[in-house]
Formats: structure tokens, sequence, C-alpha cells
């Protein structure tokens, strides 16, 4: 049974805050909720510097603020695993990030222990120690929790902090502990924003279908969608799902008659937003029309430029005993390829910045699309 401290009030709060300031290194997680909701419902935070393991009750706590100061300080590294939900958090509670940042999944990935692993395999394969996971599906904002709930939650920070050691010494012998805190850096960046309303349209499922006009509507209904989302703190599905934003950009219903006659829409959508929706679309701008989405996949080469690429960085990881997917995702191969195929006029691919960059070098030069 791990030894830990409740922290459920303002005054408890600011004095271990006062005491992780003492630290080099801070032990980050977070349990949350989310299931309709747009915004996660945070419901603990665990932190452990190697002295106090702290169970931060945020329901309970009135003024967060000095913990979210603390995660600010420069002088601290905060220690996580796969954060980016984490981040999220912090981003929308305490409009802050975690900085410097060592996430130990990356670090797995630069160290050759595989992509993507998970906190309790990791711990499985470094420390030999298996964590029992039966409490993940917690409700996390119920209250009391149970004892079997909080040192479930203590288990998440107290393994990872005794994993440090062995990350950091692997990394540092392959000097790559600056491209480690070079990614956590680039994670961080534009968590503090929402997405962009106007652009947020090109993220709806199957906007490539579209033409300039039918994509002028989805632009308006997408924008609105975002902002009824995070108003109401809805997930975006549960406004109205993408399939039917589609069908209104298509069919372009200017009455209420023809909205309620589309069988894409939900007796629900039509009842709460049907009057919105006309609303909404009757704003559309359609002068100024945007460009059709350049569906660059289905260009004739596209498969065969990828899989040279993808060629290319199976054979520099196998060497470099770094994981192939944290390093040339299929995202990251159809980012440098849309930049190829534009003509190097679009943003430098992450493939060709940074650690990434110092890694692939000059070995994509050959490689031609257009």
């Amino acid at each position: 049974m791990l030894t830990f401290e409740y922290i459920s009030d303002d005054a408890s709060l600011l004095s271990l805050v006062e005491q992780y300031q003492q630290s080099t290194l801070l032990v980050l997680d977070t349990e949350f909720v989310r299931t309709r909701t747009y915004y996660a419902k945070l419901g603990l935070i665990q932190a452990y510097d190697g002295k106090t393991l702290a169970l931060i009750d945020p329901v309970a706590i009135t003024d967060l603020s000095p913990f979210w100061q603390l995660l600010t300080d420069q002088n601290i590294v905060k220690l996580v695993h796969s954060c980016s939900e984490d981040l999220e958090v912090f981003a929308h509670y305490g409009e802050c990030q975690p900085s410097p940042l060592f996430d130990s999944q990356i670090a797995a990935s630069f160290a050759g222990l595989g992509h993507g692993l998970g906190y309790a395999k990791l711990v499985d394969a470094c420390l030999q120690v298996e964590i029992d996971k039966g409490e993940s599906r917690t409700d996390w904002m119920n209250r009391p929790l149970s004892d079997a709930q909080l040192q479930y939650a203590a288990n998440d920070v107290f393994y990872l902090y005794q994993l440090y050691p062995q990350l950091q010494q692997k990394l540092a012998a392959d000097n790559r502990v600056e491209w480690l805190f070079e990614e956590g850096q680039r994670m961080t960046e534009g968590r503090m924003s929402l997405p962009e309303g106007d652009s947020v349209y090109l993220k709806v499922k199957n906007a490539f279908q579209l033409s300039s006009q039918q994509l002028a509507y989805l632009k308006v209904l997408a924008k609105w969608r975002l902002a009824k989302a995070v108003s109401r703190n809805l997930a975006l599905g549960f406004v109205v799902k993408d399939h039917a934003l589609i069908a209104l950009a298509k069919k372009q219903p200017t009455t209420l008659a023809e909205l309620n006659s589309l069988n894409d829409l939900t007796d629900q959508e039509k009842r709460i937003h049907g009057k919105d929706l006309l609303t909404v679309m009757a704003t559309a701008d359609l002068i100024n029309l945007p460009e059709e989405v350049d569906v660059v996949a289905l260009k004739s080469g596209y498969k065969s430029a990828f899989k040279e690429v993808k060629t290319v960085l199976t054979e520099l990881c196998e060497r470099e005993n770094v994981a192939l997917e944290f390093v040339g995702s299929k995202r990251h191969i159809h980012e440098f390829l849309l930049w190829l195929y534009h003509n190097k006029q679009t943003p430098t691919p992450i493939l060709l910045v940074g650690w990434r960059g110092q890694l692939v070098g000059d070995l994509l030069e050959p490689v031609r699309f257009s």
C-alpha cells in the first residue's frame, strides 16, 4: 500500500506547492471523465516529487492557481506519460502548460523500447512490476473515492518516478535528451488556443467530397457547431454529427420543411437546431468560395512515393534503434508528400524540422512527387 497525502483544501495545496518548489523533478498525472462533453471533467490530480505523493482533489479545492503556476516553473522537470489529454486539461482548467516536459512514452520510443507503450507495459518492461488497472474505468467525479481508486491513482505517479533514471540514462547515452525536451515543447505549443473556427470545416469527415460552393456552407456550419460545443461543453458529435453537416452542405435546405425531410439528421438535431442551422447557412459566403480540399493521396504516384519514403525511414530507424511510427508516422509522411506536391510552398513538414530533421538529414532528397 502506497502512502499519500489527500489534498482537499486551499491551505494544504499551498503548503504542498511550497514543498514541491524545492524539487527538480515532479511526476504528474490526471484522472478525468469525458463522455458527452467537449472538455474533460477533472476529477483528480496526482503529483510526486520522490518525497511526497499527493492526490489533489480539484472538486473540493476552490483555488488551484498555485499549482498551475508551479507547472510553469522552468527549474522543475515535469514527468508525464502519454500526456496529450492531460495537456488539454491543463490548458482548459489552468490556462497553462507544464514545462519543461519529459514524456516517458516518447522517451521509450527514443530508447528503442517500442512505440506507444502504455504505462503498465512500460513499468512491467523496465521495473518488472505488474500494475492493477482494475480501476481504469472509475467515475472520478464521484465522492468519496474508494481506497482501491486512490491506490490506483497513486500507482500512476509512484512507478513513473522509478522509471525516470532508466529512461534518462538511455537517452543520455544516445545524446537524445535534447530531442525529448524539444518534442515536449512541440506538444505543448498551440494547446492554449481553441481550434480556428474558420478552418475547422477541414476536419469534418469527408469534406473532400464537397465542391467549393458546398464547402462554403460547411465552413459556416462547422464554425457554428464548434462555438455551440464549447459554450455548452458538449462533444462535437452531440451537437450535430459530421455526416449531418455534409448532408446539409450538399442539400442546402432553405426551409424547415426541406430540412426536416433530410434523413441524415436525427429528429433531435432537427428539433433542437433546425432553425439555427437554417440561419447559419444563410450567412454562407458564396462569392469568396473556399478552395476544394486537395486530396493528394488520390494523385498518381502517391502510393509509390509513400512507399519510397517509408522504406528510407524504416531502414534509418532500424539503424538508429528508434520507433519508426514516432519518427515518421503516416501523417508525417503524408505531410512531407503534400509539401513536395505543392513545390515546397507549404510550411516545412515536421519530418525535416528539429530533431527529426537532424536524424533524417538529406535521405529524402531523391524522392520525387508532383
